[in-house]
């Protein structure tokens, strides 16, 4: 992918008007690059301890500034690591890059410090992803996930699934190899229970939606009749006017997207068009939109009004919708219908009476909520990532193909080579049998400077 000699440098901090920027440099010449560019106010420029000096561009001081040199193997991407922290001025940034530049630094490519790291043995293709995960994480759920990745918890739980792996080709190999022996009849009796076991110990680990609702959000659609509340429920969720709300139907004519957390998960709320028969165009645009959100939606929230007698119209809409939940709303107001109503014709779906105005019942709103986002496998869920999960359930394919060989008496050498597609689909997770093409495809989706 890259060439390992070059001392690469980037802007590690956003572009943008900021107090502080760092620049990064890695590679064998960083120490010497540093050393020409900045002038420590000391004399001396000590590893590892941020020094306040002077940055140099030729005879002319371009900015006061602090450095650090981190020399390998103890630094980041296990190679010489030089940052210049200064003014975060993107002209002064752009300045003292061209400068490093001038020296023999190049631009570094996307991802390519971490590349470095990976590439070097400090961390697997799983850690190196998970510092991307970190990077973009929008809620506590999703940095918690990606520290226990970056701290080696899928690695950990691969390294042994291939270690088992390998034991069970060995044992393979000695039955071809020493017929004599080595009883063939107790190696497969043996090899078909740690085969079942491992299938089942990689297949409970899986659990991609986990990993999706950590990273991109519980995708959560407010539904219901004209005036049943939608828009000021969202309102309340947020703690903010995002909607408008009005007493006139019809309101919302297009799909609102709003985000937020819910017990540390990521929520993304969309209120959508009050669902109804109409003539109006713009209307029956927004709800065509509110049903595709519908569609789309992780759960779906009917809203109906609990000042309003309970109508045919509301039972119908809710064997359309088929929601996960039914938010009463309005409950500041006498309520037309008891709670039990809905469960004698809406069997199995569970309510929730609130009030958008006094906050009443959102507390349970967002504990229900909180439970859709909930792992469905648990903490056993280790595999949450979808590439992840993807090259898991080929492993377990595998597996289980290793199985039917040894059960239907195949050749053992038929069940070996099952087994190691299985070794080959859990290295792909970690790096150590993923193509060249598929480590650049990782790397290419890293910001600048990482």
């Amino acid at each position: 992918m890259h060439n390992l000699e070059d001392t690469i440098c980037a802007q590690a901090t956003p572009p943008g008007e900021g107090g502080i920027a760092i620049l990064r440099m890695s590679g064998p010449r960083a120490g010497e690059i540093l050393g020409k560019v900045f002038l420590p106010a000391g004399g001396a420029l000590v590893p590892r301890m941020l020094t306040y000096g002077r940055v140099m561009d030729g005879d002319k001081t371009a900015d006061e500034a602090m450095a650090v040199l981190m020399p390998g193997p103890r630094s980041y991407t296990r190679q010489d690591v030089a940052e210049i922290h200064c003014h975060g001025s993107q002209a002064l940034c752009s300045r003292i890059l061209r400068i490093l530049l001038r020296y023999g630094a190049r631009p570094a490519e996307p991802g390519e410090f971490t590349y470095r790291a990976f590439a070097l043995g400090r961390i697997d293709l799983s850690q190196a992803e998970a510092v991307m995960r970190m990077i973009r994480a929008d809620s506590e759920r999703a940095m918690h996930s990606a520290v226990r990745q970056m701290e080696g918890g899928v690695s950990s739980f691969i390294k042994a699934a291939r270690e088992d792996i390998i034991a069970m080709l060995a044992a393979l190999s000695a039955a071809i190899d020493f017929p004599d022996e080595v009883e063939e009849v107790e190696t497969r009796d043996a090899l078909l229970t740690r085969c079942r076991e491992l299938e089942e110990r990689l297949r409970t680990s899986i659990d991609p939606r986990s990993g999706r609702m950590e990273d991109e959000g519980l995708r959560v659609a407010l539904c219901g009749r004209p005036n049943a509340g939608k828009s000021s429920l969202l309102n309340a969720l947020l703690g903010e006017d995002r909607a408008i709300v009005t007493a006139i139907p019809g309101t919302t004519r297009d799909a609102i997207e709003a985000r937020t957390q819910i017990d540390g998960y990521p929520v993304i709320l969309t209120d959508t068009a009050g669902l109804r028969a109409t003539g109006d165009e713009v209307e029956r645009i927004g709800i065509e939109r509110a049903r595709k959100a519908l569609a789309q939606a992780d759960v779906r929230l009917l809203i109906i009004d609990g000042s309003a007698p309970l109508a045919a119209d509301d039972l119908a809409l809710a064997k359309e919708v088929q929601p996960h939940l039914i938010v009463i709303s309005k409950e500041d107001l006498p309520q037309a219908f008891p709670t039990g109503a809905l469960e004698a014709v809406l069997p199995g779906i569970p309510a929730v009476s609130v009030c958008a105005l006094s906050g009443e019942g959102l507390a349970q709103l967002r504990s229900a909520l909180a439970a859709f986002a909930m792992p469905e496998a648990g903490e056993t869920a280790v595999l949450t990532q979808a590439r992840h999960a993807e090259a898991a359930t080929r492993a377990c394919a595998a597996l289980r193909d290793a199985v039917a060989s040894l059960q239907d008496g195949f050749e053992t050498d038929v069940a070996a080579i099952d087994l190691s597609a299985a070794l080959d689909a859990l290295g792909e997770i970690t790096g150590e049998t993923m193509s060249e093409r598929v480590i650049d495809e990782v790397f290419a989706r890293f910001c600048v400077g990482k």
